[in-house]
């Protein structure tokens, strides 16, 4: 029992790999496979109870002819008996009749292309013929060509080939054949019409997603993807007008509190300079830095505009960065590499990343490259101590920072690789961590043809 339910099992994984993954191709099946069922099922059935029996009356009847030609010449076979025989098989049967005196059988036939119709033939002629005969459907297209042996060398038979075949099989065929490339094309052409709605949705969607406005897209195909159109147009309106409302907030707030900050920078910077005036500016400065980084993190960069740049470009300026503080960078990327990005949204999160790399190692090493399956992957490389990987996605988490013993003073409230990867998906990719080669922390940027 175990062994037939793992066979099963089996059989229905590997018919469902077998299967179309496309709705496109789906659909299709579901359409053509029952017709072309049917189609081969009328077309068996035709040659089975009709075009087969048909074929084998008419063999029959040919080979009855025959034997009676055989026959007659048999009884007198004088040169006047002979040209009678002939001239009445022209006149009564439509059958042409000539002595090849001293021949003999031919030994090899070709193979009719339905070996139906040789069967036929071979089992009509036997039982009427007790010589030995040889025939061929193939040689001639009009005639069919049989041979008995007599005494005097070989009696030749020229048959029409209607005489021994029903020729309009090959016509139910053909209009079968056409009758299912018509439905066929209509199936493709009605089905790709509403396929092609559903990806024109899912374009929208995902347009929508990585931030690019498509004024174009509108309701399209049957009724329940037009809802689902409606649906989705009607959720956009809510999310932007969300997003819209966040961002005005936070402008808001921004505003609010560097109004207050700059008061009191002034303020510090007229007062008498001391320790506690140092330490007062140092305190305003990381507030100021925070306050950017939660803006930045709540923000994100959906306003921007994507444009086609050069990556090696912007890689070497995000790296100047962590070279000023101390770190050798090494860049590997071909210079004609591009992608369609929001470029300062791309600067930020890869300057988190690199510059998270040079807080924590001394070695970097950037490279980009233009991936197989689409698209391009960015991979940033540190020597630091790295990251246990049960941790990995815990450092993807908004404020967390994983060193609980780093010192709460300095800049950085861990959000550089939450913003990272939020930039990342906004342009339809991902960031990932890794073990490095260089026995650090690998970042791996992905980012969508």
């Amino acid at each position: 029992m175990r062994l037939r339910l793992l066979s099963s099992a089996r059989w229905q994984r590997i018919i469902k790999r077998s299967l179309p993954t496309t709705l496109f191709g789906r659909s299709l099946l579901i359409i053509i496979l029952p017709v072309a069922v049917m189609q081969i099922a009328v077309t068996w059935v035709f040659f089975d109870a009709h075009w087969q029996t048909v074929t084998s009356r008419l063999s029959e009847g040919l080979a009855g002819d025959v034997a009676w030609a055989v026959e007659s010449y048999q009884d007198d076979p004088s040169p006047a008996a002979l040209a009678k025989l002939t001239d009445r098989a022209e006149r009564s049967m439509s059958l042409s009749i000539a002595l090849q005196p001293g021949r003999t059988l031919p030994t090899g036939r070709r193979p009719a292309l339905f070996a139906v119709v040789d069967r036929s033939m071979e089992r009509a002629l036997l039982a009427r013929l007790d010589a030995p005969f040889w025939f061929d459907t193939t040689r001639y297209p009009a005639y069919v060509d049989i041979r008995v042996k007599v005494p005097q060398g070989v009696l030749r038979v020229l048959a029409p080939r209607d005489r021994a075949i029903a020729t309009q099989g090959h016509i139910f065929v053909l209009w079968m054949t056409v009758a299912t490339l018509i439905l066929t094309a209509i199936s493709i052409l009605f089905i790709r019409n509403q396929v092609r709605a559903i990806e024109r949705l899912a374009s929208a969607a995902e347009d929508f997603g990585r931030g690019i406005e498509a004024p174009a897209f509108k309701p399209h195909g049957a009724r329940e993807v037009r809802q689902a159109a409606h649906a989705f147009l009607a959720m956009k309106s809510r999310i932007q007008r969300h997003i819209d409302q966040r961002t005005a907030l936070l402008a808001s707030v921004s505003h609010d509190l560097r109004t207050p900050l700059t008061r009191l920078k002034l303020e510090l910077a007229l007062a008498e300079p001391g320790k506690r005036n140092a330490e007062m500016k140092r305190d305003l400065a990381e507030m100021e830095h925070m306050i950017d980084e939660y803006l930045a993190f709540a923000r994100g960069e959906g306003g921007e505009a994507v444009e086609t740049i050069r990556l090696r470009g912007l890689i070497e300026e995000v790296s100047e960065g962590a070279v000023r503080a101390g770190a050798r960078v090494e860049v590997a990327a071909d210079p004609e590499l591009t992608a369609s990005v929001r470029p300062n949204a791309l600067k930020r999160a890869l300057s988190n990343l690199v510059m998270n790399a040079a807080v924590h190692g001394e070695h970097i090493a950037v490279a980009a490259h233009a991936r197989t399956s689409g698209g391009v992957e960015i991979i940033i490389d540190d020597d630091g101590p790295g990251i246990p990987e049960d941790r990995y996605e815990d450092a993807f988490k908004a404020f967390n920072r994983l060193d609980e013993s780093r010192n709460q003073n300095e800049k950085g409230v861990g959000l550089g690789l939450a913003i990272a990867r939020d930039v990342a998906r906004g342009h339809g990719g991902d960031v990932t961590l890794s073990r490095s080669p260089l026995g650090g922390l690998r970042a791996i940027v992905r980012l969508p043809g």
